[in-house]
């Protein structure tokens, strides 16, 4: 024999209680001429809520992108900044700390401030540079960043958004969150980690020597995210 089954009180309660509340809406609206509001389901109660979280949600700030997908369109780690650079350049090795210091302020004062007569502090004049878009040489340096660097008052921190400062021997090693253009899509715009590593001389203090991880410019005649350099 079949059992018909009869639904529980509980769903029966709650069937009751949407059509008293569909009767309401409507015999407000016959006296308002007013459309009565769609039905809430569970579909669009979801809904509403990613809604209003999304509106909650800060913008996204200027300087910095959001994180965005990689080519196979899975979440981009978030590259995190330092909040403090000058706590970068400690070091239990006071070479070590006085190598990162120097570099440091190289970075600062020379390179991001366009202050090119005060090269000859952290710069060895044989300078060598593996950077395949400038030669070789102080001189070469400061005729390519002369022109790309124009002269601004010195930062107590760097304008870029340095990641970490690592010191080993006699290396150094800048790590930033470096801007760029998508190669097929320009409006596009991601981060990408840079590295530039400086070599510094034991016996004269200064940098002689760079390498970054830069191809050749082509005719653009500036590196990739040039525009959004600080």
């Amino acid at each position: 024999m079949r059992v018909r089954r009869v639904p529980e009180f509980s769903e029966g309660r709650e069937s009751m209680r949407r059509m008293l509340m569909l009767l309401t809406a409507s015999a407000i609206a016959a006296c308002t001429g007013e459309a009565p509001p769609p039905a809430a389901t569970p579909q669009s109660m979801g809904t509403d809520a990613a809604t209003a979280t999304d509106a909650a949600a800060p913008a996204a700030t200027a300087q910095r992108p959001p994180p965005g997908l990689s080519v196979s369109g899975k979440p981009l780690a978030p590259l995190i900044v330092a909040e403090d650079q000058h706590a970068l350049l400690a070091s239990d090795d006071p070479k070590l700390a006085r190598n990162k210091k120097h570099v440091y302020d190289f970075w600062r004062i020379v390179y991001e401030a366009g202050h090119m007569d005060r090269a000859a502090e952290f710069m060895a004049p044989e300078y060598i540079q593996h950077n395949p878009n400038v030669e070789s040489g102080r001189d070469a340096f400061l005729a390519t960043m002369s022109v790309a660097r124009p002269r601004r008052e010195v930062g107590e921190v760097s304008r870029f958004p340095i990641i970490d400062i690592i010191a080993e021997r006699d290396i150094v090693m800048v790590m930033w969150a470096r801007k760029v253009r998508d190669r097929e899509d320009p409006d596009l715009i991601y981060e990408m980690t840079w590295f530039d590593v400086f070599r510094v001389d034991d016996e004269t203090g200064l940098i002689n020597e760079h390498w970054d991880s830069s191809e050749r410019w082509g005719s653009a005649g500036r590196p990739p995210g040039a525009e959004f350099f600080p």
